[in-house]
């Protein structure tokens, strides 16, 4: 095959839509015209008016791989993320053993090479003892360095306040935290089981993770990254609270930018009735108001990016009693057409979207020749049809845990064709089998203008 050639495409990029044919040779975005013709052996394929728009570059999965392939593995989540319109993607440290040395993320980017239908980078995690390792760090060898904020159990656990202020006075890349406090959600566990012993409700969760322990934690996040001038990013914000600490505005002047995850803007508490304990997460899904901030905060640009936080369970651990269910959710292979709902409830325009799915995680990482479409760049492409919807429960389940909170819902939008690398990896509800995903590399960072 000698390359593509999309006809008749509605595309969103860089603040327009416009209408365009688009040329894909050899992995990259060769021509954006009007009137192209086909040549030999080019595959046409006529977008007949369906967006077509750069890839959503998610910039937090847990892929559970090494370790915990049970649950899911590179290879299955990937193939999970494309269906949902993931071109590339950056994975968290919490695998088995965790990433926290640069010999871990060297093993964990030798596992993805030919075997990720996605483009992938990884977090190096930090922890009580590995300063070093995060000292010694050069640059394009992870994305970032993840850092627990009080919430996380076992190795990636800070339980030292020195040792978590020498990660931010050290950093030498952008640091994203997962922000709850540890003390809090001990004490708010403590109270909900002497209401309930040991039948704690699901609907507890967003009480015993609460907004209080995020807001500290954010707080305390937001102080440290000011006093050490540390590149700070908030993953996962899930309160009305935490928005009025961050300021609006262009990310691009910005020393600090924040996400939020589709979950926490598709959800709302209320859903816990009929979900119970595979709502969990954490942070946990919270009020109707605090999605209703979350939204708007998008609009206003207090938050930058749309991720998923996609972490996979087996359908079993999301059974039993309170304490004992794992906490996340596979979210990936229906990521954008639940991000489309936002488009649909107009709390966000297409442009704005793409806006906060690929240009603001690109920049924000300086991932090089990605999330826009420019010629010379790769062609990480998303083709979506706003005119169909999503029934979940007619899609095979592409995660290796087989299940989704989604069930029985129908999203606002379909994903008609993804590309990676100019290859053609999913396309009418099928995958091509293809895995052309490749090691995102990274440019030099840029001071806030």
């Amino acid at each position: 095959m000698k390359g593509w050639l999309i006809l008749n495409a509605r595309l969103v990029n860089e603040g327009r839509v416009s209408e365009v044919d688009l040329r894909i040779r050899r992995g990259r975005i060769e021509h954006i015209g009007s009137g192209l013709t086909s040549r030999h052996a080019e595959t046409i394929v006529d977008a007949g008016g369906r967006y077509l728009m750069p890839g959503m570059i998610d910039t937090q999965v847990n892929f559970r791989e090494p370790g915990l392939t049970r649950k899911g593995s590179i290879a299955s989540e990937s193939r999970a993320a494309v269906a949902g319109g993931i071109t590339s993607y950056l994975d968290a440290p919490g695998t088995r053993p965790p990433t926290t040395s640069r010999m871990a993320l060297a093993d964990k980017f030798s596992r993805a090479a030919g075997r990720s239908a996605a483009n992938y980078s990884f977090y190096l995690g930090a922890s009580n003892d590995n300063l070093a390792e995060i000292q010694a760090l050069q640059p394009g060898e992870a994305c970032g360095i993840k850092v627990f904020m009080g919430a996380a159990n076992g190795p990636l656990q800070f339980d030292s306040a020195e040792s978590l202020e020498k990660v931010f006075a050290h950093a030498p890349t952008l640091v994203a935290a997962h922000c709850e406090d540890k003390s809090i959600i001990q004490a708010n566990l403590a109270a909900a089981r002497s209401r309930h012993g040991g039948r704690i409700p699901a609907e507890e969760h967003t009480h015993i993770h609460s907004a209080e322990a995020c807001m500290k934690a954010t707080s305390q996040a937001l102080d440290l990254a000011r006093r050490h001038g540390t590149r700070l990013h908030l993953l996962h914000v899930s309160t009305a609270g935490e928005i009025d600490l961050l300021e609006p505005g262009d990310m691009m002047d910005k020393s600090i930018s924040a996400e939020a995850s589709i979950h926490h803007l598709y959800f709302i508490d209320a859903d816990y009735e009929d979900l119970g304990h595979r709502l969990k997460c954490n942070p946990s899904i919270k009020s109707a108001a605090d999605r209703s901030a979350l939204r708007k905060a998008l609009r206003n640009d207090q938050l930058d990016m749309i991720a998923t936080d996609h972490a996979p369970h087996l359908a079993r651990e999301k059974r039993g009693n309170y304490e004992s269910v794992a906490a996340g959710l596979p979210l990936a292979q229906f990521a954008l057409p639940a991000a489309w709902s936002l488009v649909a409830a107009r709390s966000l325009s297409p442009k704005q979207l793409v806006e906060k799915i690929a240009h603001n995680p690109a920049r924000r990482f300086q991932l090089a020749e990605r999330g826009f479409v420019r010629e010379g760049f790769w062609a990480d492409l998303v083709m979506i049809d706003p005119e169909q919807r999503t029934e979940v429960d007619r899609q095979p389940m592409l995660s290796e845990c087989a299940w989704t909170p989604f069930a029985g819902r129908k999203l606002p939008a379909k994903v008609s064709a993804t590309w990676v690398n100019g290859q053609l990896v999913w396309r009418d509800g099928l995958l091509t089998g293809i895995m052309p995903g490749a090691r995102l590399k990274q440019t030099p960072p840029q001071p806030p203008r």
